[in-house]
């Protein structure tokens, strides 16, 4: 089982840029499969971004491809997503997930959740 913390959220104007972290605890870390997911009011849980334990291949979602950047330093526990040029449909609960099966997938069946981290854009 892996704890998850999220930061880095806020509130950002049109256009502007956020760093979300997700710090882990565990002693495997690297074997998981991290994801970070968003939830806006009203709508369902949906997949931003994925990344293998070792970090070699990513994923992304069409709504966010060319505009987000998932990354992780294994040694530091840490996942991170790079928000560029955001958008007010990106406003919603950001949210770290661990998959101990190290496959990164879009659908939330992962192993283990953080608490959330609300990014708001305004227009």
């Amino acid at each position: 089982q892996v704890q998850l913390v999220e930061s880095g959220g806020g509130l950002v104007q049109t256009g502007g840029s956020l760093r979300l972290s997700c710090a882990a605890s565990g002693r495997t870390f690297s074997n998981y499969a991290m994801g970070w997911f968003r939830q806006a009011p009203g709508k369902e849980r949906e997949f931003v971004a994925g990344i293998t334990g070792g970090g070699s291949s990513t994923y992304y979602a069409d709504s966010v491809k060319g505009r987000c950047t998932i990354s992780r330093d294994n040694a530091k526990k840490t996942v991170y997503l790079q928000m560029n040029s955001l958008e007010p449909d990106d406003t919603g609960v950001y949210y770290c997930a661990a998959r101990n099966s190290g496959v990164v997938t879009a659908r939330p069946t992962y192993d283990d959740w953080g608490q959330g981290t609300q990014v708001t854009v305004s227009s």
